[in-house]
């Protein structure tokens, strides 16, 4: 989020003194207050209940080209709200920067945030809007990109930019059957429903995250969200990449979905201790479990160094999963990572895996985490599990 600023809304005070007779208290300049601050309040708590409200002809009373009224019609929403940050007035003009707070009905436990710049005119002795956007450095909302549509499934909401209806409903169906395989292989208690944004573009996701898009090139889904939840967080937000999840068979498509299910359940059990070949590596063991894909193929780049004698000597580390790196790399980073999920679940037993999870998780700094883990659930440690780990790649893909 861009840094806060205080209102500058200026009050007034001048130098007269209160003993003054009135005529000459009313000639003092600056004496009377400026009520603008609390006007444009005033103004954007009515935008605010219009929207929600679905009241176009209160929207349209408060300024502002409509076209972001019309972007948000079918999103279901359970609050929205604007908090004054910055008011700057020049004449009868001013700008505004707001943070924006809102929840969209049955995901989100608590409101997002997104900063706003309001530009506003004054006519006629009233404020209205002439613009509204994202403010500087804020990433863009999935409405400033185009009118919203919305397909509910049975455990989903897909909300979705420039998609055919029958392309959103094709997301729902695989967000729905993500979330049973979820429970399946994640037994501790999570929301059990999925909110998928999909943009129009690789460029349309990007600026969702606030990130370039080179640095998702390739990437078919990412899942936003607060590590360590305290039950009051947001709902996480799966956010798709339709470039490059669009080249996807039906089996990559439901193994993303899932895999990305799988972060929003496991969520409240992740956090800072959490090491990505864990995080990564359980999501992509719940999205692969059942699907029958051994090992060989669902891990070709690793599978390839494996045969070319190149066994890696350690788990991957954090800076493997980078986005903008080597895609083999990433590649064979995330598949090491799978696999030692499911060497885990092979050899202890799927309970113990996610007893594993819950452990590490459990600790607030990363040192010390995944060794007290492996001690006090696997009854072992870090150099024995890394050599069974590579005992397991030379066996599954040797």
């Amino acid at each position: 989020m861009a840094g806060r600023r205080r209102g500058r809304g200026a009050g007034a005070a001048g130098l007269c003194l209160a003993v003054l007779a009135p005529a000459v208290l009313a000639g003092c300049g600056g004496s009377a207050r400026d009520t603008a601050p609390d006007d444009v309040r005033r103004l954007l708590d009515r935008r605010a209940a219009a929207v929600l409200d679905r009241d176009e002809r209160a929207y349209r009373a408060t300024g502002g080209p409509v076209t972001a009224y019309d972007n948000l019609r079918e999103v279901p929403l359970a609050s929205w709200a604007y908090r004054v940050e910055d008011f700057d007035r020049d004449g009868s003009r001013a700008t505004v920067t707001a943070e924006l707070r809102y929840r969209v009905a049955g995901h989100d436990r608590a409101p997002l945030t997104a900063d706003r710049a309001l530009t506003l005119q004054r006519r006629d002795g009233r404020w209205y809007v002439t613009d509204e956007r994202p403010a500087r450095r804020a990433a863009r909302q999935l409405w400033d990109q185009g009118r919203v549509d919305a397909v509910r499934g049975t455990r989903s909401l897909v909300l979705g930019v420039g998609r055919a209806p029958r392309d959103l409903r094709r997301y729902a169906e695989l967000a729905d059957g993500a979330v049973p395989a979820v429970r399946a292989a994640w037994p501790r208690p999570w929301a059990g429903r999925v909110l998928v944004l999909v943009p129009r573009s690789l460029g349309g996701m990007a600026d969702l995250l606030g990130a370039p898009a080179a640095g998702y090139q390739g990437i078919a889904a990412v899942t936003t969200g607060e590590t360590g939840g305290s039950g009051t967080a947001p709902a996480d937000r799966i956010i798709v990449n339709p470039d490059a999840y669009g080249v996807l068979g039906d089996l990559g498509k439901q193994v993303v979905l899932t895999h990305e299910a799988t972060h929003v359940a496991t969520r409240a059990h992740t956090s800072r201790a959490t090491p990505l070949w864990l995080s990564e590596g359980f999501a992509d063991w719940v999205g692969y479990r059942g699907t029958g894909r051994p090992p060989a193929q669902a891990a070709p780049e690793l599978r390839r160094a494996v045969g070319n004698g190149s066994l890696p000597a350690a788990l991957p580390e954090d800076d493997d999963f980078g986005f903008g790196g080597d895609a083999r790399r990433l590649a064979r980073a995330y598949e090491g990572a799978w696999l030692a999920c499911r060497m885990i679940a092979d050899e202890w037993g799927a309970r113990k895996l996610t007893d594993f999870y819950a452990a590490v998780g459990a600790h607030d700094e990363r040192p010390g985490a995944v060794a007290d883990a492996l001690r006090d659930v696997l009854d072992t440690d870090p150099e024995e599990f890394t050599a069974r780990w590579r005992d397991y790649l030379r066996r599954e893909l040797g």
